[in-house]
C-alpha cells in the first residue's frame, strides 16, 4: 500500500442500508492522488450517464486529500463531490475544518453514498466500524443544533460532523454542507444531494494511523516552511489600508502581487482583510455587478472595514494542519444576547453589502448565522437576493409577489425577511431557493438579464473585468462559476515558474493593460493554475497555502516525502491535469456545455460607464481553445481525447 493513504474507502448503500469497505488500486492514486483525484476516478465511473442530481443514482463523495494527516501543514481541507443539482454538471465544494482528518482517522480516503434512504438518516463511523442510524429526531434541525446534538451522541467519543441544515432538507439548489459550527463545502448544491437522499449527517470518530515514508524530510520542509509563515510584515490598521486599493485603481501599473503580503493580511484580519480594497480597485462587485466603486466608495464600505469585525474577535480559528489561522469566533450582540459564531468571510461581506449596496454591519453578522445555520451558500444567496433587487427595481417583481416587502437596495430588514423566505421555501423564497437560473426561468419576463451567473451557479465575489483570468476559469472550469481554480493573480502569487520549467515568468511591474491581452502565455498561465490546483486538491491542500508560493509552500516535496516517490513538478502537473480531463470528460459525458455560458456583466458587456473598472470589455474567444490545448483536449469541442478515439485507453477502473 502506498504510504500516505488507507487503500480504501467506505461505500454507503442507502437504500439497502449498508456500509461497505472496498479496497482502492494503487494504480488509482498514482494517477490520481486522493482527495478531488479519487472522487472523479470513482464517480466518472459509477454514476451512471444522465443520472438525476437528485435521484438514487446519484453518488456523493465526501473524500480527504493524499497529504492530510500526514503531519504535512495547510492540507487539512476535505471535498465532497457529486453530481450538481445546480448546474447538471461536475459538482463540487472544498470545506476546511477537522472533517478531512476525521475520514483518514476512522480508517478511509473517502466516504461515498449511493441510493436513497426512506426515512432520515446520520452515517455512524466509529473507529472503523460504520452504522446507519435513524435521524428523524434531527430532522428539521439547523445545522449548527445537529452538529451539537451528535457531537456528545456517543459518550466517550469526540465526533466530527458533517451534516445539512433546513436549506439542504428542503433541496435548495444553492444548499452546502455544514462543518464545525459554521465552515461550509458550499457550491454546487450539493447539500441539497444529502436532503434528496434524506441523509442528514456524518459522523465520524477514529484513532488510525497514517504512515508515511519519510518523517524527518517531512519535519525539515515543514521548518523551512514555518520561517515564512513567521514573517512577520508590518500592516496599517483597516481604516488606512483600504486606500491602498484606492493607489492600485489610480496606478497605470500592476505590480507582480507576493503572498507574503496576503499572508499577512490573512493573519492580521482573515479574509476579510480584502473588502474595502476589493471594492476600491474594481475586484469586488457592486450592485448586482451592474454598479462600481463609486456606489459604494469608501464612506459606505466604512461598514465593512476589517478592524469593525477584529474588535468582535475573540479568538483566532485554525482548521486542521493550519499555522496561519485566517478563520476567527467572534462575539456578536449584547444585552444577555450575545453569541459566538464564525466570523463572516470575504466573499459572504460582500455578497451581503457591496452586491446588495447594504451598509449595515448588525445585518451581515445575522445573514451570516441565518445561512450557517440554514446550510446555504452565501455567494448564491447573495447572488439570488441581488437579482430580486434589480427584479424589483425593474417592475419584474412587484410589491404583491414580494408579499408586501419593499426590496430597495440596502433595505436590510426587507433582505433579511427575504432571506429567510429562502431558507424557509415560503412565499417569494420558494421562487428563490434555487438560485437565480431557476429563478429567472421561472419569472420571464426578461428576468434573465439580470440573473448573474456561470452555467447556472452564481459567481463569487471576483470581477473579471478587474482581472480576467476569474471570468476565464468561471467560464471553462468543469465545476461552472468558481473562483478559487485560477486567476491572472493567482498565477502571479503561486510563482510556479520557480519550479516547474517553462512555465511564464511574471514581470515585478508591468502595465495594467497586459492583463487584456488575450495571447497564448495568458492560456499557458490559466491551465498551469487549473493543473495545480487539481494537485492541492488531491492533496487535501488549502488555496490560501498554495498563495504562499509553490517556492514556499513544499508541495511537490511533501508528497514525495509521504508517498516515496520521486516525482518532479512537471509529473504531479501532469496528474492535476489528468484529474482536470476526468472532470471534464464528465461533464461531456453528460452532454453538459464545456464552455459554461457567462453573464455579459462579468465580460463587460456593455462596459461601465464610470468606476474602478470603466470601458473594459473581455474578449476571451481567442484563450478558450488555447486553454484546451493545453490538457490535449480536442480544441474545437473541448471533449478529452479519449472519448473522441475508441483507441486511446479511458481513465482505470477502481
Amino acid at each position: 500500500m502506498i504510504p500516505g493513504v488507507l487503500g480504501k474507502i467506505l461505500w454507503v448503500d442507502l437504500t439497502q442500508k449498508t456500509c461497505t469497505p472496498e479496497t482502492v488500486r494503487d494504480e488509482i492514486y498514482e494517477r490520481y492522488l486522493s482527495g478531488l483525484g479519487l472522487a472523479a476516478a470513482i464517480l466518472s465511473e459509477r454514476i451512471p450517464a444522465g443520472a438525476d442530481p437528485l435521484g438514487p443514482e446519484n453518488v456523493l463523495a465526501l473524500v480527504a486529500g493524499l497529504l492530510t494527516a500526514t503531519g504535512t501543514l495547510f492540507t487539512g481541507r476535505w471535498m465532497a463531490a457529486a453530481k450538481s443539482p445546480l448546474t447538471g454538471t461536475w459538482g463540487d465544494a472544498n470545506c476546511g475544518g477537522s472533517f478531512s482528518a476525521a475520514i483518514k482517522h476512522s480508517g478511509f480516503d473517502g466516504i461515498f453514498f449511493s441510493g436513497a434512504s426512506d426515512r432520515p438518516v446520520y452515517l455512524l463511523v466509529d473507529h472503523g466500524r460504520a452504522e446507519l442510524r435513524d435521524a428523524s429526531s434531527l430532522w428539521g434541525m439547523d445545522a449548527l443544533e445537529t452538529e451539537k446534538s451528535l457531537m456528545s451522541s456517543v459518550p466517550g467519543r469526540r465526533l466530527s460532523v458533517a451534516c445539512i441544515g433546513p436549506a439542504g432538507e428542503k433541496l435548495s439548489r444553492i444548499s452546502g454542507i455544514s462543518h464545525d459550527g459554521g465552515r461550509m463545502a458550499a457550491r454546487s448544491g450539493l447539500g441539497a444531494v444529502m436532503g434528496a437522499k434524506r441523509l442528514k449527517a456524518v459522523a465520524l470518530a477514529g484513532n488510525q494511523t497514517v504512515t508515511v515514508k519519510d518523517r524527518a524530510e517531512i519535519r525539515r520542509l515543514n521548518r523551512e516552511l514555518m520561517r515564512w509563515v513567521r514573517l512577520r510584515i508590518p500592516l496599517p490598521s483597516g481604516r488606512l489600508s483600504r486606500y491602498l486599493g484606492s493607489l492600485m485603481r489610480a496606478l497605470p501599473v500592476q505590480f507582480a502581487q507576493d503572498g507574503l503580503l496576503y499572508k499577512a493580511m490573512l493573519q492580521k484580519w482573515g479574509t476579510i482583510s480584502m473588502n474595502q480594497i476589493a471594492i476600491e480597485m474594481g475586484d469586488g462587485p457592486v450592485r448586482n455587478w451592474r454598479g462600481s466603486n463609486l456606489d459604494f466608495g469608501l464612506r459606505r464600505s466604512s461598514a465593512i472595514d476589517p478592524d469593525h469585525f477584529a474588535r468582535l474577535e475573540l479568538r483566532k480559528y485554525h482548521c486542521f494542519a493550519c499555522p496561519l489561522g485566517c478563520g476567527g469566533i467572534c462575539q456578536v450582540g449584547g444585552d444577555g444576547l450575545a453569541k459566538e459564531m464564525h466570523r463572516p468571510e470575504y466573499e459572504t461581506v460582500l455578497a451581503l453589502s457591496s452586491l446588495l449596496l447594504n451598509e449595515d454591519l448588525d445585518t451581515i453578522f445575522e445573514l451570516n448565522d441565518m445561512l450557517n445555520r440554514a446550510g446555504m451558500d452565501s455567494i448564491s444567496a447573495g447572488g439570488t437576493l441581488a437579482f430580486a433587487l434589480e427584479c424589483y427595481e425593474r417592475g419584474i417583481l412587484t410589491r404583491a409577489q414580494t408579499g408586501g416587502l419593499d426590496l430597495t437596495w440596502g433595505n436590510a430588514a426587507a433582505i433579511k425577511a427575504l432571506l429567510g423566505q429562502m431558507i424557509a421555501r415560503e412565499g417569494l423564497g420558494d421562487l428563490l431557493a434555487d438560485g437565480v437560473r431557476a429563478a429567472a426561468e421561472r419569472l420571464g419576463n426578461g428576468a434573465a438579464a439580470y440573473a448573474v451567473n456561470a452555467g447556472g451557479q452564481e459567481l463569487a465575489m471576483h470581477d473579471g473585468r478587474a482581472d480576467p483570468g476569474f471570468s476565464l476559469h468561471a467560464m471553462l472550469e468543469p465545476t461552472p462559476g468558481r473562483h478559487t481554480l485560477g486567476s491572472q493573480l493567482y498565477y502571479e502569487m503561486f510563482q510556479l515558474w520557480t519550479r516547474v520549467p517553462g512555465l511564464p515568468k511574471v514581470r515585478r511591474l508591468y502595465w495594467k493593460g497586459r492583463k487584456y491581452q488575450a495571447g497564448p502565455e495568458k492560456a499557458v498561465m490559466a491551465a498551469a493554475c487549473s493543473k495545480f490546483m487539481q494537485v492541492i486538491n488531491g492533496a487535501g491542500g488549502c488555496l490560501f497555502g498554495a498563495l504562499i508560493g509553490v517556492n514556499r509552500l513544499p508541495v511537490f516535496q511533501w508528497l514525495n516525502a509521504v508517498t516515496g516517490w520521486r516525482r518532479t513538478p512537471e509529473e504531479y502537473m501532469e496528474i492535476g491535469a489528468a484529474i482536470q480531463t476526468l472532470r471534464q470528460g464528465f461533464n461531456a459525458r453528460e452532454g453538459a456545455p464545456l464552455r459554461h455560458p457567462i453573464h455579459p456583466r462579468a465580460l463587460g458587456q456593455p462596459p461601465l460607464a464610470e468606476g474602478a473598472n470603466r470601458g473594459r470589455c473581455l474578449d476571451l474567444e481567442p484563450l478558450v481553445r488555447q486553454y484546451w490545448q493545453q490538457f490535449g483536449w480536442d480544441p474545437e469541442t473541448g471533449k478529452p481525447v479519449y472519448q473522441l478515439d475508441p483507441q486511446r485507453p479511458s481513465p482505470p477502473k477502481t
